[in-house]
């Protein structure tokens, strides 16, 4: 009897309401839904409601079953379905399944969609003379294209993007409202006809080239020696041939930007599209994958020994960074011109890059020799994203295109929406509400006034955009950090995190199965609780909960901040605290060392970002560098790896209130020392830097329990040192942990100082 009732059940009409959060705007997951909801033969509406996608289905209880499994089973690659509820709803009258008009201009739970790559199929057509879009520098669909930078409100309709101003054509509109079609409502869909336009002008004025002759005219031009400002996804690029080292040299003059390593840009070619760079860098496994992701960051890879690019790209280097072309422009620009490119941002170094027409004309004038420009608005920047490979995983060093804006879940809610402001260098911003946090783009450092302007807007347009406003604001205790100073200008209620905590708060959240860590965070610099400059610490406990078991004896470079760009004032303090004579032919010296003989302007630091600008300069001879992390970044390009380096010996003590301090007194000779290899005394610096930190692990595990250890804080951009770590505490059977979703570096303090007041303020 139950079993011939079960039939009828099954057949009867029957309605389901259904909330989908995540990521699901501006991948297709509309046309998605309407496309398995006719497979089963539903009827139905689907809708953009606040941040959500709202769906109406009505058919029968199997058919509605299938439906529910292929809308998380099938959904497009690019989208993050999370389903809400699932609640009945009453069959109505409808026929057919359709897709409304959008509610609402966004909401809390909205997800704004990073810029995609150029998927296959596009590429395809971009290649195909049979194709109406055959060689169009604007091909996109549902699954690619532009999606951040050109939005300028939620929900993500074409009305309120930058393609409102390009009315559809009637190909295009028949293939937009073609649920079969996989252009089916892409909202920056466009062809020759309707679409977007390139435009070649000079410095001069002339008349512009269009189209076609804008491109060719640019590829000569780049053949020809010339350097090109270009304009892309999220801003511009500026261009010349990556194997001209008479070009890379000029644009460097140009830029003054005499050092900084310079990104290229392969041609896509072979079966996996990494032939061409093949010829040049030698990628491991984890680098195809990272150059390959649909991102498409830079990733830092190792040049091959007969490597035939210019050496100016990278001087002092062992690596490149390089990346694929992720737009249809960039496609055709490597296609066409068959070798690869420098691409660096446009724009006046250490500020955010340059999106405007006008603006590009006029402040990359004294750079550019042409200008590539298109008439699609970028509405916001976005940077490149640049990872490391490091212990097996892909790592980021910036978010940015691709990647960014990052919203992750906190697993909790908050009791009021704050926004965190991030440091002062490689700054991002976080906004938090609910159990969510979004990391904005990269911004830069903050220290010319475009900078600070563009950190203004970013705040207020992440704000907007979700139409939530802080109601606080995180800083960091540096009361000199320029994102503090314009947090104190709102008049909104701060709070404060110390730097080192943001740092080793937001690696802590990755890995909430973890109870008490033991993590090292070291940088080049942050102020600690006791006033002094941190930043080679060893904090035990988890967020919120930090307490400083371990650091480094502490030194004074004469000269405060400007020990960053000055490496001799850190190393003349190591070599005049140990007695060891240091003679490098510095025109300040004798000043210098009467400040840091009376403590004049000489603050007193444990960074060991500090340390490696000392060893740099004592093993390199770099008194001076041009851009932050120079000495470093060289300094590990010479250290043999493969573990070569002989460790020395440091000894430990414990201070007046019981931190155990690592003594790098003994260092200082060896580092000095002519008699031996400068590759030797850079091996054996970052052994003994990790057998140091092994050691100081172990003192504090004997007083201390923890779970795991993490790494944290610029100094762990450097993978031979974390090699070197990762090896010694495997050995000791410690789990060892680094960053994976969020930066390393300080372009992860914004986001650590979410966690850190949030696990702060918690109930107890």
């Amino acid at each position: 009897m139950n079993g011939a009732k079960a039939e009828p059940d099954a057949q009867r009409l029957q309605g389901r309401r259904v909330i989908v959060a995540g990521r699901v705007q501006g991948v297709g997951f509309r046309p998605f839904v309407y496309r398995i909801a006719n497979r089963y033969g539903l009827s139905g509406s689907v809708r953009n409601n606040a941040g959500r996608v709202e769906i109406q289905a009505f058919g029968t209880s199997k058919a509605l079953s299938a439906f529910l499994t292929a809308l998380l089973r099938e959904a497009p690659g690019l989208s993050r379905p999370q389903i809400v509820t699932v609640a009945a709803a009453m069959p109505a009258p409808t026929r057919g399944f359709q897709i409304l008009q959008s509610r609402n201009r966004g909401g809390r739970d909205a997800n704004l969609p990073p810029d995609q790559s150029l998927c296959p199929d596009c590429l395809r057509e971009l290649r195909d003379p049979r194709d109406r879009r055959w060689r169009y520098p604007f091909v996109n669909c549902t699954q690619c294209g532009p999606r951040y930078t050109i939005i300028e409100h939620l929900p993500y309709d074409r009305s309120a993007t930058s393609m409102a101003g390009f009315p559809m054509c009637p190909a295009c509109r028949r293939e937009y409202e073609d649920p079969r079609n996989r252009r089916f409502h892409a909202e920056p869909l466009a062809c020759p006809q309707c679409g977007p336009r390139l435009c070649l002008q000079n410095p001069t004025g002339d008349a512009p080239l269009l189209r076609e002759q804008a491109l060719a005219q640019c590829v000569r031009a780049l053949r020809q020696g010339a350097i090109v400002a270009v304009k892309g996804v999220g801003g511009y690029h500026l261009m010349c041939d990556a194997h001209a080292e008479d070009s890379v040299q000029r644009l460097r003059t140009r830029k003054h930007r005499p050092h900084k390593p310079l990104a290229v840009l392969f041609p896509l070619a072979g079966a996996d599209g990494l032939e061409r760079l093949r010829s040049d860098l030698d990628p491991d496994a984890d680098e195809c994958a990272a150059l390959l992701d649909a991102s498409r960051p830079i990733v830092l890879v190792r040049r091959r020994a007969d490597c035939s690019l210019a050496p100016g790209l990278a001087p002092g280097l062992q690596e490149i960074g390089a990346f694929l072309p992720y737009s249809p422009l960039h496609t055709l620009l490597l296609e066409d011109f068959g070798a690869p490119l420098v691409a660096t941002s446009g724009n006046v170094s250490g500020e955010p890059v340059i999106t405007d027409e006008l603006d590009a004309q006029h402040r990359l004038a004294p750079v550019a020799d042409l200008f590539l420009h298109h008439d699609r608005p970028i509405l916001r920047p976005a940077d490149d994203a640049v990872v490391r490979v490091a212990l097996g995983q892909p790592r980021p060093i910036r978010l940015g295109r691709g990647t960014a804006p990052l919203a992750q879940r906190l697993g909790y809610g908050l009791s009021e929406p704050v926004l965190a402001a991030g440091g002062h260098m490689k700054s991002t911003l976080a906004l938090a509400f609910d159990d969510r946090v979004l990391v904005s783009p990269h911004i830069g450092d903050l220290d010319a006034p475009r900078s600070r302007d563009v950190y203004a807007e970013v705040a207020q347009d992440l704000q907007r955009l979700y139409g939530v406003w802080a109601q606080r604001i995180i800083v960091d205790c540096h009361r000199g950090y320029a994102s503090r100073v314009w947090a104190q200008a709102t008049g909104l209620p701060l709070t404060e995190v110390l730097h080192h905590h943001a740092h080793a708060s937001a690696l802590a959240w990755e890995h909430p199965e973890i109870a008490s860590w033991l993590i090292f965070t070291w940088d080049g610099v942050g102020l600690g609780a006791d006033g002094t400059l941190w930043g080679g610490e060893a904090l035990t406990g988890r967020a919120g909960h930090w307490h400083r078991q371990g650091s480094w004896r502490t030194f004074r470079p004469p000269g405060a901040e400007r020990a960053a760009r000055e490496p001799w004032r850190s190393a003349a303090a190591l070599c005049w605290e140990a007695g060891v004579d240091f003679d490098h032919p510095i025109a300040e010296i004798e000043t210098a060392h009467g400040a840091w003989h009376s403590g004049l302007n000489a603050p007193a630091t444990s960074a060991v970002g500090r340390l490696f600008d000392a060893a740099a300069c004592l093993i390199l001879g770099l008194d001076l560098v041009s851009y932050e992390a120079q000495g470093p970044m060289q300094l590990e390009a010479l250290a043999p790896g493969g573990g070569e380096g002989r460790a020395q010996s440091l000894p430990m003590r414990f201070d007046s209130e019981g931190i155990i301090r690592i003594d790098w007194m003994p260092l200082v000779g060896r580092l000095a020392d002519p008699a031996v290899s400068p590759e030797r005394r850079a091996a054996d610096f970052h052994a003994t830097l990790a057998q140091a930190a092994l050691q100081q692990a172990l003192a504090i595990r004997a007083r201390v329990a923890f779970d795991a250890i993490g790494l944290t804080g610029g100094v762990f951009q450097n993978r031979t040192l974390c090699n070197e770590l990762a090896r010694r505490f495997r050995e000791a059977g410690i789990p060892v942990h680094l960053p994976v979703r969020i930066p390393v570096n300080d372009a992860g303090l914004a986001f650590g100082q979410v966690i850190e007041f949030a696990a702060s303020s918690a109930p107890k």
